[in-house]
């Protein structure tokens, strides 16, 4: 009788891999290696489809969310792959823009940290999840990635964005660095509650 209740207990989850919310997100990962195909093209026109790409990916990294909550089709394989779709955008992102020099000189220590926490967070939160310890995202943290979101639009468009709108490039390095300072805080927020749990986990 349990292994007919654990099977309808599946059966839901099974449903769901291919509700809207879930589509949404696998869109999204799909269109990491497009934006960074458009950016490394070379040429002004693929810049504006990168940047079009990264609108409509960004766009439903809210909405998938969303739609999961109001038409609760919440679930585990949702909540994995979404901050793992979110981190393989901003991470490629950064480094398609590094590789083709919209990012260069000392602007790429900015993307250097942002990337480092990404990273660090990530890693940080899968520890307290074996410990069943949740850190929750802060309105400070959503101001983080909004920022970071527009600075790498604005970066996107880069040269393509600087012959019709003048210092497209220059506001986006400007934002990658705020975001980057908010990102170091927001890190350090991160880490000094992670830290209390791993030292009351040890004692």
């Amino acid at each position: 009788m349990s292994e007919i209740h654990g099977f309808e207990a599946k059966r839901p989850q099974r449903a769901l891999l291919l509700s809207l919310p879930n589509i949404l997100t696998y869109g999204r990962i799909v269109a990491v290696p497009l934006v960074v195909f458009c950016v490394v093209g070379g040429r002004d026109a693929w810049r504006w489809i990168a940047l079009a790409l990264f609108i409509v990916a960004s766009i439903t990294d809210y909405l998938d969310g969303y739609l999961a909550r109001i038409w609760k089709q919440q679930s585990s394989l949702g909540r994995m792959l979404d901050p793992i779709a979110d981190k393989l955008l901003v991470s490629a992102c950064l480094l398609a823009l590094v590789f083709e020099r919209t990012i260069g000189g000392v602007a790429i220590w900015a993307a250097l940290i942002i990337l480092s926490r990404e990273i660090l967070v990530s890693g940080l939160r899968e520890y307290l999840a074996e410990l069943r310890v949740s850190v929750p995202v802060t309105r400070l943290a959503k101001w983080k990635t909004a920022t970071q979101m527009v600075a790498i639009a604005f970066l996107l468009a880069g040269p393509a964005g600087d012959l019709h709108f003048p210092y497209t490039t220059t506001v986006g390095l400007g934002l990658l660095w705020i975001a980057a300072l908010v990102t170091l805080y927001t890190g350090y927020d991160y880490f000094r509650a992670g830290l209390g749990h791993i030292l009351d986990e040890k004692s």
